[in-house]
């Protein structure tokens, strides 16, 4: 029996003979040292990675900035781990007013005061400054440098301000950086629009009409990728004194952390997703049927692209993609909304996404771009007329979804590739 695709807080049960399937894919089971989380957190501490002690590499008198993510990686869960870091400063002699704790938002809007209170905690935010980066402030920016792709970088006056800065933040897979956590702390995090721009553009092949680069995906961290090896020099340009990155688990409890330098302790976060959610894979085939895994993971179409791009891994070329995404919400991004239906073709496109990059708009771009390569279908509660003149076939049961992929493939049905958990199983092609 194959496990059935979630979809919302329903599901669909995969009606294909076993005989189609090549693989079901599901996370690999990794032993960890069972320890709460505070535990976690203190066990990296006190062993951290190519790096003395954080009460070491501070004292008192030192300024020291402690980056933090936004709202939209409240999965990270930074009020577990903060209270302790801070409490690590303030055991090195460091005080509360010399402690900066900047949200790195991006792009991303300013937050309220009850959001950095659930950040930090009350007890931390009763204390300690709490301020968010703002990409547009250009009088809080400072430029430090250009990097070896044409980068310049502008970052945050406050923190270049300060003697010591922390980095912090959650590992999982990333569709561009390949990796999140780490140098994204800096940029995007706490950069300028300019520079973070610059550096996604880098997500495209130079010269219009050449699409998306291949080499920025999931899981790929190497000179290869451009953006991510954008991001290492810019963070460079500010050495970081200490990184803290956790990696949760799909319930988002905090399962590991990783403590010390700031490139090989995040690497060593990266490993570990790597070997809890890597996928080996013998053959690409016809046919993936992908589910997002359902209810919140597939709340919006937006958020398919982990689906998307975990799915792309494994299908041949020219092949079909089944995504099962209910989407109740819809896009869940006007940008990208506006890159799948606002424009006739690829080339109105990507002009637009090269002159107004944003993640979301790049993200529609990816689903459209990829419905040129393969036949898409998608089950979603989404009607068809929302995809505009995208290639995205529109269906409301997985059922109707196969009956559809038999018309497109001549009636014939495909070996199957099945990913019942798509937004976190990253299938890896060894040929």
């Amino acid at each position: 029996m194959t496990e059935p695709m979630k979809y919302g807080q329903t599901e669909f049960e995969v009606h294909l003979p076993p005989e189609l399937i090549a693989a079901e894919l599901e996370p690999n089971q990794v032993d960890l040292p069972q320890r709460t989380t505070a535990e976690h957190i203190r066990w990296a501490l006190d062993h951290p990675i190519d790096s003395a002690p954080l009460k070491e590499l501070v004292k008192a008198g030192d300024k020291v900035c402690v980056v933090i993510s936004d709202v939209t990686r409240r999965w990270q869960a930074p009020d577990t781990y903060l209270p302790i870091l801070i409490g690590e400063l303030e055991a090195a002699g460091v005080r509360d007013e010399d402690i900066l704790i900047l949200s790195a938002t991006g792009t991303h809007r300013r937050q309220t005061e009850e959001e950095h209170i659930g950040l930090v905690t009350k007890p931390v935010y009763d204390r300690i400054r709490v301020e968010d980066h703002v990409c547009t402030d250009q009088d809080n920016l400072a430029y430090v440098g250009t990097t070896s792709r044409g980068t310049p970088v502008w970052l945050d006056k406050r923190a270049l301000a300060c003697d010591k800065i922390i980095l912090t933040g959650g590992v999982v897979y990333h569709f561009m950086a390949g990796f999140g956590g780490g140098r994204k702390s800096i940029l995007p995090g706490i950069a300028g629009r300019e520079t973070i721009m610059k550096n996604h553009n880098l997500a495209l092949n130079p010269g219009i009409g050449s699409g998306s680069n291949p080499a920025v995906r999931s899981a790929n961290m190497n000179a290869a990728n451009p953006v991510h090896a954008d991001m290492m020099e810019a963070c460079s340009m500010v050495r970081p004194t200490f990184l803290l990155n956790v990696v949760v688990n799909d319930e988002q409890e905090i399962i590991a952390a990783f403590a010390g330098n700031w490139v090989t302790a995040h690497r060593a976060a990266c490993d570990l997703v790597d070997r809890m959610y890597g996928v080996p894979v013998k053959e690409k085939t016809p046919l993936v049927i992908a589910s997002a895994g359902g209810y919140p993971k597939d709340l919006n179409f937006y958020q398919t692209i982990k689906t998307l791009s975990n799915a792309l891994e494994v299908v041949a070329d020219g092949g079909t993609l089944i995504l099962v995404t209910k989407s109740e919400e819809g896009f869940g991004s006007e940008d990208t909304q506006r890159q799948i239906a606002g424009f006739a073709t690829m080339e109105e496109r990507e002009k637009d996404l090269r002159e107004n990059f944003s993640i979301g708009a790049f993200i529609g771009y990816l689903f459209a771009e990829s419905a040129e390569k393969y036949h898409m279908i998608a089950v979603t509660d989404m009607a068809q007329e929302d995809f505009g003149t995208a290639r995205i076939h529109v269906v409301k049961t997985l059922d109707e979804a196969l009956e559809l992929s038999r018309r497109l493939n001549g009636g014939r049905d495909l070996r199957a590739t099945l990913l019942p958990h798509g937004a976190n199983t990253l299938p890896k092609f060894q040929s």
